[in-house]
């Protein structure tokens, strides 16, 4: 088995709200991979003392946990109990209903012998090769799919689409949004290879238009995840009329996870 990780911040020195774990079981038999894109609030109130880098820990390494120590558990249902495991934790001295509490979008996948399963949540990617090549993104567009008259404003996005039916949904505090998250199972042997991504590193395909998924695959079997961050990274610097970038911020957390189960 093969396995790369890299996760970079945006910014030096500023915490990194990404989180990423490759697992395999005491067995050696298996293993799963867990990918969190953590939501950076506007300045002001969101009714947590704690931070993002401290929600994605929490709720990231419980995912890690779950995986494995209960294959035969969906994923939808580890993810619901690592969202109850991550709330009880900080509900005593929190306000989870506020719509900024921290939160995150998810990438899980998780393989056996026979089975590879996926799970993806909001708009992180996990991208599935074949063993003839072809590569198939897996995503979750209900964000993409928004008109850009509903993104118009932090408050708007809160009140009327974020955590709600016709919206898009994230991980946060109610574990019932798992039922909502992009499920599926393969057969273990159409698989060859997966690759999770923030959209931090998702840029180098869906911003900057360097390539498509299978070439994404391609550059990270050759060179490596930390290859593909670099990449984007100079790609960034390069963007100083902001042709590509638009409004987005300059530089996002990047987090690349590539298996070869």
């Amino acid at each position: 088995m093969r396995t790369e990780l890299v996760s970079e911040p945006g910014t030096p020195g500023r915490p990194n709200e990404d989180f990423a774990s490759v697992g395999v079981p005491a067995s050696g038999q298996g293993g799963s991979l867990v990918a969190l894109d953590g939501v950076t609030p506007p300045r002001g109130e969101t009714g947590c003392l704690h931070s993002v880098p401290w929600f994605t820990a929490r709720l990231g390494g419980a995912l890690t946990e779950l995986t494995l120590s209960l294959p035969d558990v969906p994923l939808a249902e580890a993810l619901s109990r690592a969202l109850a495991r991550t709330a009880g934790a900080h509900a005593a001295t929190c306000d989870l209903s506020h719509p900024r509490t921290p939160q995150a979008t998810v990438v899980l996948a998780r393989w056996s012998a026979e089975l590879v399963e996926y799970l993806i949540l909001s708009d992180s990617a996990l991208l599935i090769e074949s063993p003839g090549g072809a590569v198939t993104a897996v995503l979750d567009d209900r964000l993409a799919r928004l008109p850009r008259s509903a993104l118009a404003s932090d408050a708007l996005v809160d009140a009327t689409v974020r955590n709600k039916e016709g919206g898009f949904f994230t991980a946060a505090a109610d574990a019932s949004v798992a039922r909502r998250a992009v499920t599926g199972v393969l057969p273990r042997g159409d698989v060859r290879a997966l690759a999770a991504l923030t959209d931090g590193a998702t840029r180098w395909v869906e911003t900057f238009r360097e390539g498509d998924w299978a070439d994404c695959v391609t550059l990270l079997r050759k060179e490596g995840p930390r290859a593909l961050v670099e990449r984007v990274r100079a790609l960034e610097r390069a963007d100083t009329e902001r042709v590509f970038l638009g409004r987005s911020k300059r530089h996002d957390d990047a987090t690349v996870v590539y298996v070869e189960p």
